[in-house]
């Protein structure tokens, strides 16, 4: 009788054999091949996209968007670099220039100095942009604010403040971009969204709210330029290490100055930058940049509605009883 581990043996030798056959052998390499040059070709494609293509990115002066500006420019792209502190603009530009950890030919960046905050700078601001070099192929509406508050104890005014710069500026300087895009049938528009723009977590409401209405905004536009051949991709990170928590604003308007936890443990903004780069480059729609339980978090969301509301309902027990202690 033969023993159950010979039977083992003997499968995986007809096993290999069969893979080494020469019907099946000469198939997986080329399938292999195909595979390494579609990879090949992929890669030559997102480059020769983003060299040369005129980029503006707002909130370029810390966090992510001062290193998507390192990545865009590294790839050769022009840019245009947005932000409220003009002095930190022309700083970020000397830094940009000076580096020469780049293979490929850099352009001197542009920069336009305005705030998101405040729509009536949005259209003569977007003009500027569009004289820098005369169009516009790549819009990364990175610029953000946080929040961090009950709901009872924050005023109108905040919500207004978060959804205005979180929402209302991108969306108004994308509607005075789209023009010009329009017009060539050619454009790219990105959004800097969040996971809390697919999920609500307690004690974040005002910008949940605002990352909701981008995705939602973005998902619209994204249908409806499509006519143009002008692309739409949002990118939702989850926790970032920068200064995003710090320079949150709480319920009475003031600066939260704190830098939590989450914050602290999160990615590294170089890290997602790339990550950015390489979802434009390959014109992804919608990316999310996030570890695993908040990405499951998203799905529970949708597939079990009333476990995820049980846990948040949890999670805004701790955090008002840590508050409390």
């Amino acid at each position: 009788m033969v023993s159950q581990a010979s039977r083992k043996n003997l499968l995986k030798v007809r096993v290999m054999d069969f893979i080494t056959s020469t019907a099946v052998l000469p198939l997986l390499l080329g399938c292999l091949g195909i595979f390494g040059l579609v990879q090949l070709l992929q890669w030559i494609r997102m480059k020769a996209y983003l060299r040369k293509a005129v980029v503006v990115i707002t909130g370029a002066t810390s966090g992510l968007g001062k290193e998507c500006a390192k990545v865009f420019y590294a790839a050769g792209a022009k840019l245009v670099l947005c932000g409220r502190n003009g002095e930190a603009l022309e700083e970020l530009t000397r830094e940009l220039t000076t580096s020469s950890a780049t293979k490929v030919q850099t352009h001197k960046p542009y920069t336009v100095t305005f705030d998101l905050e405040d729509p009536g700078a949005i259209v003569a601001a977007a003009a500027e942009i569009l004289q820098c070099f005369g169009h516009v192929d790549i819009l990364v509406n990175n610029a953000g604010i946080s929040y961090r508050g009950a709901i009872m104890d924050t005023t109108l005014d905040v919500d207004k403040r978060v959804m205005e710069t979180n929402y209302f500026g991108p969306v108004a300087l994308t509607k005075a971009l789209l023009p010009s895009m329009i017009r060539r049938r050619q454009g790219h528009v990105v959004a800097v969204s969040s996971v809390q723009g697919k999920i609500s977590v307690p004690f974040r409401s005002a910008y949940a709210a605002s990352k909701h209405a981008t995705q939602a905004f973005f998902d619209c536009l994204r249908a409806e330029m499509e006519q143009y051949e002008i692309e739409v991709t949002v990118i939702s990170p989850g926790y970032i290490h920068t200064n995003l928590s710090l320079n949150a604003i709480t319920a009475d308007g003031s600066r939260y100055g704190v830098m939590d936890k989450t914050t602290a443990q999160g990615r590294s903004p170089v890290e997602v930058a790339q990550n950015v780069l390489a979802a434009v480059g390959k014109k992804k729609k919608d990316v999310i940049l996030a570890d695993l339980l908040p990405s499951l978090a998203i799905y529970l969301r949708t597939l079990a509605p009333g476990l995820f509301f049980s846990l948040m309902a949890s999670r805004a027990r701790k955090e008002r009883k840590a508050k409390n202690s």
